[in-house]
């Protein structure tokens, strides 16, 4: 009895053998067919990343964000040919699983790394739509400074102040960046303030006189100076003015400049920049000076006093 067990289990073994060898020689042609499929996509995916790293790096100004895409390029092309040549063998339940288990995981990969995954997605869009470039001077969300990196993850920003500022790529995409470099072109602002006694007109002219002679001021028809409203003790002016930025004067320099120039010219031309000044009126009304109002007080008192020794002596 036992021998016939072991007889027919033998026997099964055996003609399941032959059953897959007889199905692996029947498959044979088209697993030499597939296997030759995914030899030549990984050949493809090969030449295919070097000729898109190429036209990337040209392109992107960072390097990773190339190096990233042109992988996931080739990795594309090749997954392509795997699943050309599992459909081949007639694996088509074996290529749906594995599309629904990389969906599956790329969702769970996602909601682990929500964070890294925004911030990746933002460099690579900033990196196709440019915003800005290293060199560029830039401004957002309280940073302001020289773009030195541009990372998949994050920008490197150096201040004036000499920092280094590590801004994560999402925090840019989403707000409003400021680029002063973009133009070629800045402007700068200095308000400055002249007494009432002054003439506008006279000091708006002098004013940009002396600014169109500065060789750092790149539009001379687009000085100007406007009266901005009345302050305390003076007449507000804003003087505009446009500057080469970045140039071979730096913003700052060029600022001083100007306003140096424009107190120069003031006071050659016997133009006042006054300082706070502060008048009493004493007066409900107003117009009553201190004075007037003591001089006024002593009469009343002399009065009074003459008043009543005369009532007294009667």
């Amino acid at each position: 009895m036992e021998f016939e067990a072991i007889n027919n289990f033998w026997t099964l073994i055996h003609d399941k053998v032959n059953s897959w060898m007889e199905a692996g020689v029947k498959h044979l042609p088209n697993m030499v067919v597939a296997l030759i499929i995914v030899v030549v996509f990984a050949i493809l995916a090969r030449i295919a990343s070097k000729v898109m790293s190429n036209i990337l790096h040209r392109a992107f100004e960072s390097k990773q964000i190339a190096d990233l895409l042109s992988a996931i390029f080739k990795v594309i092309v090749f997954i392509a040919g795997v699943f050309i040549a599992l459909e081949f063998l007639g694996l088509t339940g074996t290529v749906t699983s594995l599309l629904a288990g990389a969906g599956i995981i790329g969702l769970a990969i996602g909601f682990a790394f929500q964070d890294m995954t925004e911030n990746l997605i933002a460099g690579i869009a900033m990196g196709v739509r440019k915003p800005f470039q290293i060199g560029d001077v830039i401004e957002a969300e309280g940073v302001f400074g020289t773009v030195k990196a541009i990372n998949l993850r994050n920008t490197v920003i150096e201040t004036f102040f000499g920092q280094l500022e590590i801004v994560p790529n999402k925090i840019l995409f989403r707000n409003i960046v400021t680029n002063y470099t973009t133009t070629g072109e800045r402007r700068i602002e200095v308000p400055v303030g002249i007494s009432y006694a002054d003439d506008v007109e006279h000091a708006t002219e002098v004013i940009k006189d002396a600014l169109k002679t500065k060789k750092f001021v790149s539009k001379e028809d687009e000085v100007e100076v406007f009266a901005e409203g009345f302050g305390d003790s003076s007449v507000n002016l804003l003087v505009w003015f446009w500057i080469d930025y970045p140039g071979h004067v730096g913003f700052m320099q060029a600022r001083h400049e100007a306003v140096h120039l424009i107190h120069q010219t003031l006071t050659k031309n016997d133009i006042l920049i006054p300082f706070p000044i502060r008048t009493l009126d004493f007066g409900a009304k107003g117009g009553e000076k201190l004075n007037t109002m003591l001089s006024s007080k002593e009469v009343a008192s002399k009065s009074d006093s003459s008043n009543n020794k005369q009532s007294i002596s009667e």
